[in-house]
């Protein structure tokens, strides 16, 4: 079941106090206290015998007194080379001792970081694993004696003694929460000494500290205050209680004890010690005048706590709408952006299309998958990817690479497939993942220009058409066009400046930007491979495999990444037709783990040797060409123990080594989760810790199925598909889903030209504003002889969307211009499903294109030589240019989705091959190259047409004239030169074609 949470208000309200949990603690076995030992010995032997062995072997190494002039002058000896060396040696010992002083008092105090010693590098780091080592057994030692390990404490009611052992982590915020969460073993006992301390404490003696803001990687916690200034972390729990919903300067309160921010004050128990707390403001002359107001102000409210935590946080879910409140700014803390009004407000358009596309559909008698229609991002990315694929296969086929295929027909989806596909077209949105791209790609290069480098970002916003970055930590001011946003954690860029921005040859910034779900008019991308940690996702199996499996479908096809790798463990093994190169299936967490750890020590080292504190470094400026690839890690079953435990240690560190993890989680209690999401049986996504509460992005089984079988039907790998050879070679090409009566006696009612200029023969122009548009959706009608769905055909016409009231207007106007048959059934009708189809009397130049080629191929011109003439040389007459060549700009956007820019020049190089192959037998070499030079104009990249017009001008004998095709093909080639099958050709033919272009130039 879901958790849910309210205020008095009726509001969301703060969610259950909880911290990253704390990872399951190891016992120590009989290897450690023998690398204690070996630790122990090493030390010794590094810090007290090495000087011995000196000191008896060489001697002390400073001189017995001032070394004169002529030393310098002596010769060089043996002797000499040695006391030179035992000098070094002895500075090293020096560097090494200094190393092992500095990391003792680090461990032994517990103030967080050790400090470095300068130029220790690897000295200080075997420094601090012979001490870890050490200590190690020390911790354990202090377990075992009943009262040790909580000696100095006045604990009431002490019960069992235990040891609670926190590693420190290179992590950055994630570090520091990992080890205030250890705490969990003694929360009973610390709540009952923070209470205690509470009562015992004078007013006089009472102590404040105020939260100190980060340096570098390194951020403030309750954890290590404890640490500093009570002498044991674990008693974290006694300052959250002391603060627990008090007002703090900025006017938010503490709600949780892992989430601080820089400037707040907290109160600490009276036995706290430490020179960085202030005892009152009036005895504290190194703290400025504002700081003493506001801790006045702040132990004020001491006497007047207030359940105002839970409201302040639940309001994080509506902050921003008005700016009136203050929204959570803690770095791990994800606050809705403050919305500038639509510019298409009040005018019945919206920036999403799916919005009004979506709306529409309720008092339908039929709909389709609403789940990608309200993933506009995914949807787009599906559908780019999908174009490519069938694109992809049909250069394939054309070009004889699998099974001599040819000519193919990608085949009709039908069923579940269909719907899908109708409903990637209805809610793809490719502008919006344009610009976010450009944007984002923009926002890298000017600071690349700057020399600065890419602050991190751990969510992106998309609101009314307007990018909200959200920011771990303050970055300064943007680069323009960018501005701040509603305070120092915003950048944000409009969409009308996002429109201006033009493409860069830059390294994309934040590949690991993937959506989540919606809040009202906002959409959320988390940026995974920044977050500090784990990311849990809890709920049932069904629920969070939909989750999972938009995820892994949207980082797989996005269009804001370059390389990445996606690694899907425990499901997802059906996917990877999405993106073989990206998206790989592990069986088990154990192959997980072994191969991250791998990953990781190898990332670690690339940062270090490049000198990067993280892979955003490496992202912008000399170094971007390294390029720093992402790799997510998508786990869709709890790990338990020991794989749960280095699961955690290794996502410690894993947000600047460019490494995310996405787990999910039956219990909700995962160790080392930063961030915990739940899916709800109701489609919600609750992220209590950031104040969220989604409408969540999800791919449900059924609609995943359908998506990988378009996938798997556009693979020419797969079966399905003609096969066969063009140019009459031989074979049967791919049926063309819509054949029309070649013959006289087939005459169409209505005939558009779509292959060229666009006309219309049979039909007068429609009257008004609307006659752009009909033309339009009748274009798109007879490029879908198979069905168009209402909703596919509304939302190509008004991306923005619109109303249903408005295209159900124009399906009306459009059919009654269309007309009626004879028998007075209309020309524009539905089928079973609802989709709109036209009579087989409305025909296009591109149907009469296709029946001709597939009848003089398999039809009558199969067996019959002038048949098959006359067809061909009819086929190639009606290519008259590209397709709706004088289209005006800005409509027809949806031609992007198809993919009939590709398979026209395919099938226009057919016909010209075949053409060719036809006067070419009967050795009419002229005419030959008359149809392959007709050919070359609609289809000027195919290689099929410049192999077959060099052996054509070869036949006809004339060197020259060969020297100019060959020229024209090399100038025509450009940059990437001549293809190599080209190539061979060319040498055979004209062996000294090369020498031919020399003096030509």
């Amino acid at each position: 079941m879901a958790r849910t949470t309210s205020s008095s208000t009726g509001g969301p309200s703060a969610p259950r106090n909880r911290t990253p949990q704390p990872l399951p603690r190891r016992r120590r076995t009989f290897g450690d206290f023998v690398k204690a030992f070996f630790a122990f010995v090493a030390l010794a032997v590094l810090v007290v015998g090495v000087p011995g062995a000196l000191a008896y072997a060489v001697g002390w190494p400073f001189p017995d007194g001032m070394p004169s002039m002529d030393w310098l002058q002596q010769e060089i000896t043996v002797t000499t080379f040695i006391n030179v060396l035992t000098v070094v040696v002895w500075l090293a010992w020096a560097q090494f001792t200094a190393c092992v002083l500095v990391e003792v008092k680090a461990a032994l105090s517990g103030v967080g970081i050790p400090g470095r010693v300068p130029g220790a590098g690897g000295s200080q780091l075997l420094a601090r694993q012979l001490v870890a080592a050490l200590l190690l057994v020390g911790a354990t030692a202090a377990s075992f004696a009943p009262g040790l390990s909580q000696f100095g404490q006045s604990l009431e009611g002490n019960q069992k003694p235990a040891a609670a052992s926190a590693q420190q982590t290179p992590g950055g915020l994630f570090g520091q929460e990992q080890a205030g969460s250890a705490a969990g073993a003694v929360a009973e006992q610390a709540e009952q000494a923070a209470a205690q301390a509470g009562s015992s404490a004078k007013d006089g003696d009472t102590k404040y500290y105020r939260i100190q803001p980060p340096e570098g990687r390194h951020h403030d916690s309750m954890w290590e205050i404890a640490e500093r200034h009570l002498g044991d972390g674990r008693r974290y729990k006694e300052i959250y209680q002391l603060n627990k919903d008090r007002e703090q300067p900025d006017g938010s309160r503490l709600s949780e004890a892992s989430l601080i921010r820089p400037g707040w004050i907290m109160e600490m128990p009276a036995d706290a010690h430490g020179g960085e707390l202030v005892e009152m403001p009036d005895e504290a002359p190194k703290v400025s005048q504002d700081v003493k107001e506001q801790i006045s102000d702040y132990a004020k409210s001491g006497d007047h706590r207030q359940g105002g935590g839970a409201k302040e946080q639940g309001g994080g879910q509506g902050q921003g709408q008005g700016g009136g409140q203050q929204g959570d700014r803690d770095t791990a803390h994800i606050t809705v952006p403050e919305q500038r009004p639509s510019e298409g407000a009040g005018q019945g358009q919206q920036e999403a299309p799916v919005a009004s596309s979506g709306s529409g559909s309720e008092g339908s008698s039929f709909g389709l998958p609403e789940a990608l229609i309200g993933a506009p991002l995914l949807a787009a990315g599906l559908l780019g990817a999908l174009g490519r694929r069938r694109r992809h296969a049909l250069w394939q086929s054309a070009m004889g690479a699998v099974g001599g295929r040819r000519g193919m027909e990608p085949p009709t989806p039908t069923g579940g497939a269909a719907d899908v596909q109708d409903a990637l077209l209805v809610g793809a949105d490719p502008e919006g993942v344009r610009l976010l791209d450009l944007s984002l790609r923009g926002l890298a290069a000017s600071l690349a220009e700057e020399s600065r480098a890419l602050p991190t970002v751990y969510a992106a916003w998309l609101s009314n058409g307007d990018l909200h970055l959200q920011l771990a930590q303050p970055a300064g001011r943007p680069p323009a066009p960018w501005q701040l946003g509603q305070d120092q954690t915003f950048w944000m860029l409009a969409r009308t400046d996002a429109e201006r921005y033009e493409d860069v040859d830059t390294a994309a910034p934040y590949p690991g930007l993937v959506s989540l779900g919606t809040l009202d008019d906002s959409r959320l991308l988390l940026n995974l491979e920044a977050v500090p940690g784990v990311v849990s996702l809890s709920g049932t199996e069904a629920d969070r495999a939909a989750v999972f499996a938009s995820v892994a479908a949207e980082l797989a096809t996005n269009g804001w990444s370059d390389r990445m790798t996606i690694t899907l463990v425990g499901f997802g093994q059906d996917l990877t037709p999405l993106a073989p190169n990206r998206l790989r299936h592990l069986d088990d967490i154990e192959a997980l783990i072994e191969t991250m750890e791998a990953e990781t020590r190898q990332r670690r080292g690339a940062l270090g040797a490049a000198g990067h504190d993280s892979v955003l470094t490496g992202r912008t400026g000399p170094a971007q060409h390294t390029r720093w690839a992402p790799h997510l890690v998508l786990l869709a079953a709890e790990p338990e123990g020991d794989d749960a435990m280095k699961l955690a240690e290794l996502a410690a560190d894993a947000g600047r080594l460019g490494i995310g993890y996405l787990v999910g989680t039956e219990s909700g209690d995962l160790p080392g989760a930063a961030w915990e999401m739940e899916i709800t049986p109701e489609g919600k996504l609750l992220a209590p810790l950031l104040g969220l509460e989604l409408e969540a992005q999800s791919l449900p089984e059924a609609q995943q199925r359908a998506v990988v079988e378009l996938f798997v039907d556009a693979d020419p790998g797969e079966g399905g598909g003609g096969s066969g050879g063009s140019g009459g070679s031989g074979g049967t090409a791919a049926t063309p889903p819509f054949l029309v009566d070649v013959t006289e006696q087939g005459r169409p009612a209505v005939y558009a030209r779509l292959v060229g200029t666009y006309e219309i023969i049979g039909l007068d122009t429609p009257d008004g504003e609307r006659s752009p548009l009909m033309h339009e959706a009748l274009a798109l009608l007879l490029l879908h002889r198979e069905g168009v769905h209402p909703r596919v055909l509304s939302s190509a016409l008004w991306p923005r969307g619109v109303t249903e009231d408005v295209r159900d207007a124009l399906i009306d106007r459009l059919r009654e211009w269309l007309g009626t048959e004879p028998d007075g059934s209309p020309r524009l009708r539905a089928d079973r499903s609802g989709r709109l189809t036209l009579a087989k009397s409305v025909v296009s130049d591109l149907d009469v294109l296709r029946s001709l080629y597939h009848e003089a191929t398999q039809g009558r011109g199969a067996g019959n030589r002038a048949v098959r003439g006359r067809m061909l040389t009819d086929a190639l007459v009606l290519v008259r240019g590209p397709l709706l060549a004088d289209r005006p700009q800005g409509r027809y956007a949806w031609l992007t989705h198809e993919i009939i820019d590709a398979q026209l020049p395919l099938l226009v190089a057919d016909i010209g091959l075949a053409l060719s192959e036809f006067h070419l037998e009967k050795g009419r070499a002229e005419k030959a190259i008359e149809a392959l030079n007709a050919a070359l104009n609609s289809a000027p990249e195919d290689e099929r047409l410049w192999i077959e017009l060099l052996r054509a001008t070869h036949a006809v004998g004339d060197p020259a004239r060969l020297q100019q095709v060959a020229a024209d093909l090399v100038a025509r080639s450009g940059a990437r030169g001549v293809p190599p099958r080209t190539e061979a050709l060319l040498d055979e033919l004209l062996p000294a074609w090369r020498s031919g272009l020399t003096a030509a130039s």
